[in-house]
């Protein structure tokens, strides 16, 4: 397993920082608590490779029980033949670590959270390069941006059904609440097309995300790169 990196000025970015001095008690509790995340991290990911049937309505996935509805999620897959069906994890000990700072330090909480948030961006692109290979190398094809549920009027709905089809319970640790909140809350799944390589695909930011409306980094002129 290749070492956790996680970028400084990513999480000055997820805590809403511009440029300028932030500080150095800060900036030495913002350094202590990225290699906390490190320590606490187990992240994890797996995926499958399925092919898809589209139709005005909906995109079947193969071999599977899956079958995405909405408009977004058809546009994302229109120039793909397959997709990848992704889930990622940074392990349940982080939850754990700051729900209790959450109750004895809020300030150390919050930087913890932008730094769990700012590593399970660099674990999804690590899963990305390599569905990317596979893509490539298997396939002679590209692949499309992440897009999850929650984007646009892609439903959380899907997400029992995503976490069925990868057996990501077995595998990783990532279960679905009720509500469709996954658990632990450090994680994401995600749908990655895959597409002639000489397609370009470019991430809409902020326009199609449900939760544009409150989200801390559109407010500071950023977007999540998902």
């Amino acid at each position: 397993m290749i070492n956790l990196e996680i970028n400084r000025n990513e999480v000055l970015r997820y805590l809403g920082y511009k440029k300028g001095d932030i500080g150095e008690s800060i900036s030495q509790l913002i350094d202590e608590c990225i290699e906390e995340i490190k320590k606490y991290s187990n992240y994890k990911y797996t995926y499958i490779v399925l092919k898809i049937k589209q139709s005005e309505d909906n995109i079947e996935l193969l071999k599977s029980n899956l079958i995405l509805e909405g408009s977004d999620i058809l546009h994302h897959l229109k120039d793909s033949t397959m997709c990848a069906v992704l889930a990622v994890t940074l392990g349940s000990l982080v939850d754990t670590k700051i729900k209790f700072f959450e109750k004895t330090n809020l300030t150390k909480a919050l930087i913890l959270d932008a730094c769990a948030s700012t590593a399970i961006e660099w674990v999804c692109d690590e899963a990305s390069h390599k569905i990317k290979e596979e893509a490539l190398s298997d396939h002679d094809l590209g692949i499309t941006y992440r897009y999850s549920p929650g984007y646009g009027d892609f439903s959380m709905d899907i997400q029992p059904e995503i976490i069925n089809a990868l057996e990501a319970q077995k595998k990783i640790g990532l279960t679905v609440t009720e509500t469709n909140i996954l658990i632990p809350r450090k994680s994401v799944t995600a749908i990655i097309g895959f597409q002639d390589k000489n397609i370009i695909s470019i991430h809409p930011g902020c326009k199609t995300c449900n939760n544009a409306k409150w989200c801390q980094l559109k407010k500071g002129g950023n977007y999540c790169g998902n």
